[in-house]
């Protein structure tokens, strides 16, 4: 059987779309591209955005010209789901949280679930799902629900079989610093799960996809001290105005942001940092853009994640008023694109000379080998010998770009 398996949006999706495509081989179903005349079409949907659903809307369409089975599953379908069933009366919608069920009604076979045949060479492990915050212009939780964390015990055992072939696991979740408040016996912590992915697992590297600066404690900081945790942390501020952070319902202002982003410096060092801004959010003017201008240039941040504001059904940021035209949002998030290319420009100059491990993604036309350092920095070798998945040691000596270029050390 030939099924194509298409996914937009966030890792939490791509985790999971992993676990399908796997355990869906693993039945010897063979994936395929939409144009390779698939048997069934699976469209794992994402609704962050206003594109985000007229992409997930597209891609469904294409999909149904196939004339393959369509299973559509995804935030964008969980919340619009009449939507998707009329674009076709041939679609089966299927609920995020039986998503995973798809394997079985596609093979009508009840097995265990494969969790470790991945494409990428650095995959994406779910470790928790939905969230209990309600920030004002998000969706993501009405389409999720609540939050719901897999046990450590299971995500040690799927780390270890990733770990046989795979160097870097990516802890990811809907809201990852959230995971284990739910678990029976008393509250865990991101901690936890950490301590025993370290004491219980020989994966060479551990990446947090991205935690809420009031969830990064003493300890987090003190287990990130070990150098199988990668030296990365995406923390999203949103704002730098605390008018507009109180509108989002973000539960921290900027100056307390502020001390906990200069306090993960300072123990980390070169640490690379990451975050996101949504601009042009309701009553945000000027001055409240400057606010967040002004602090995000005296950030230790090496990357920006910029996104204009994308009103969404059924959120309380969509019935706010006073939002900047489009043309003064585009000027706001090209201002901040630019301070963040010079801020990333800025990192990986310092990085130069500095010998970095990274794990081999891909090669280039050159023949070049590309890979992903501990602290997310992307760094090419002249070296197209080096298999996907190789661990080099590298060192920088140039700009490239958006990467850096350096010589090969040694691989393993």
């Amino acid at each position: 059987m030939k099924i194509s398996l298409c996914t937009l949006g966030c890792r939490v999706n791509q985790s999971e779309s992993s676990v399908l495509e796997g355990s869906l081989k693993k039945h010897g179903a063979t994936i395929v591209a939409l144009t390779e005349n698939p048997d069934v079409c699976i469209i794992n949907t994402c609704t962050v955005t206003q594109k985000s659903d007229y992409t997930s809307r597209q891609l469904i369409r294409r999909a149904t010209r196939t004339g393959a089975r369509v299973i559509v599953t995804g935030c964008y379908s969980q919340l619009a789901r009449e939507g998707v069933l009329s674009l076709s009366g041939e679609i089966t919608v299927v609920d995020n949280k039986d998503k995973l069920d798809i394997v079985g009604m596609i093979t009508d076979v009840s097995a265990p679930l494969t969790y470790h045949d991945h494409t990428q060479t650095r995959p994406y492990l779910k470790v928790q799902d939905g969230c209990n915050y309600r920030c004002t212009y998000c969706s993501v939780p009405l389409a999720r629900g609540k939050s719901v964390s897999i046990p450590i015990d299971d995500l040690v055992e799927r780390v270890m079989q990733i770990s046989a072939t795979k160097h870097e696991v990516v802890l990811t979740g809907i809201h990852l610093g959230t995971y284990g408040h739910d678990l029976p016996g008393g509250k865990r912590t991101i901690n936890d799960l950490l301590r025993a992915l370290l004491d219980r697992t020989d994966i060479h590297r551990i990446r947090l996809s991205s935690l809420e600066i009031n969830e990064i404690d003493d300890e987090t900081l003190r287990i990130m001290q070990d150098k199988r945790i990668c030296r990365n942390l995406h923390i999203p501020l949103q704002s730098g105005s605390d008018k507009i952070l109180k509108l989002m319902q973000r539960n921290y202002g900027s100056a307390a942001y502020k001390r906990r982003i200069m306090g993960v410096a300072d123990r980390l060092g070169d640490i690379g940092l990451g975050t996101d801004i949504i601009t042009g959010f309701p009553e945000e003017g000027i001055h409240e853009f400057q606010e967040t201008l002004e602090l995000v240039t005296e950030m230790p941040f090496t990357y920006l994640h910029v996104f204009p504001f994308s009103s969404r059904p059924g959120t309380a940021a969509s019935s706010m008023k006073n939002r900047p035209s489009p043309a003064e949002t585009k000027r706001r998030t090209d201002l901040l694109l630019d301070l963040g290319q010079t801020k990333k420009r800025h990192y990986m100059t310092g990085q130069i000379g500095v010998t970095q491990e990274i794990i081999v993604e891909g090669h280039t036309s050159a023949g070049s080998s590309v890979g992903t350092s501990s602290n997310y920095l992307k760094i090419s070798v002249s070296a197209s010998d080096l298999p996907r998945g190789t661990i080099a040691d590298v060192r920088p000596f140039r700009l490239k770009k958006d990467s850096l270029e350096g010589v090969l050390i040694k691989s393993s």
